[in-house]
């Protein structure tokens, strides 16, 4: 069986496209496969599970030796399981940029395009006639995915052809985008029942700058306040957070999405000074807004200095 996964930490793309390509797998290349998880999904993936009526797959700790996956959504080896190079990597489908590190045994099939979403990739790929048989909780995936990690096509890492097939999908499936979308962001931003911890966690990449190990925390959501509300308890939080995890420090961007715009925490000089070199700010407290970023991987992750 194989195993289709994607980065820790499931944000909605990473835990929707391993499901879409199981199904692909299984139903169309006649490949028995099964997606699984790194992680429990966050708010907005837990809300598409339930809203398409899709099984929770499997979380798994680590891969066996020689068995055999299909990586979606990274192709960073410190985003997989620590056992990847032992594993037998069939495919790797991703839309960030090449990391390296990932070792396989025989050639194999690697598509990675400047897209917005995985899930747009993973349309193309499937094509319209055997996606025309998909049932309607891939399709919805796909839509959910798409409209996700674009946030509704206010990211700048938007292109026309998600917009494309984002409105197509919704088109295919009856679904008014607005009204959809507000029902995700609703759902992305509850996150009451999460610890500081949790937060700093939810959705975060690792990435060196300066020789120090960051965690990038990214959260986004339509109530910053309830977000910003806690910022001293998930100040306090970092440290611990980055000891844990082998970081140096953690950055905590929280995003607005009907603003479009992202609050960066300062909780030391450290924090301060990457905000002032990355991003031309002037930090006079514990926050700094920072007008029009929106994305971790087109805005933010690029403009790190020091």
């Amino acid at each position: 069986m194989i195993k289709v996964l994607g980065h820790k930490a499931p944000d909605t793309d990473s835990t929707g496209s391993p499901v879409i390509w199981a199904w692909y797998l299984s139903e169309v290349r006649k490949e028995p496969a099964v997606a699984v998880l790194q992680g429990e999904p966050n708010t907005e993936a837990a809300w598409m599970l339930s809203k398409w009526d899709i099984a929770k797959p499997q979380i798994i700790s680590d891969l066996v030796p020689g068995e055999k996956c299909v990586i979606v959504d990274t192709n960073n080896p410190a985003e997989l399981p620590a056992s990847i190079n032992e594993a037998e990597v069939i495919e790797i489908i991703d839309h960030h940029l090449l990391a390296g590190g990932i070792k396989t045994r025989l050639p194999i099939n690697i598509t990675i395009r400047p897209l917005a979403c995985t899930a747009t990739i993973m349309h193309d790929l499937i094509g319209d006639e055997d996606l025309a048989r998909a049932p309607r909780a891939i399709k919805g995936a796909m839509l959910t995915c798409i409209l996700s990690d674009t946030l509704e096509f206010r990211s700048p890492t938007t292109t026309p052809h998600d917009r494309f097939v984002a409105e197509k999908l919704a088109k295919d499936l009856g679904i008014s985008i607005p009204q959809f979308a507000a029902e995700m962001f609703a759902a992305k931003s509850d996150v009451s029942a999460f610890s500081e911890e949790a937060l700093l966690r939810m959705d975060s990449k690792e990435y060196e700058l300066g020789g120090k190990q960051l965690r990038v925390s990214v959260l986004e959501t339509t109530s910053p306040k309830v977000v910003l509300d806690r910022k001293a308890a998930l100040m306090a939080a970092m440290p611990a957070v980055a000891a844990a995890d082998g970081a140096d420090e953690v950055l905590l961007f929280v995003v607005d999405i009907l603003k479009e715009e992202a609050t960066l925490l300062i909780p030391n000089d450290f924090v301060k000074t990457v905000a002032e070199k990355s991003f031309n700010a002037t930090v006079s407290g514990d926050t700094v807004v920072l007008p029009g970023i929106m994305s971790r991987k087109k805005q933010i992750i690029p403009a790190l200095s020091i």
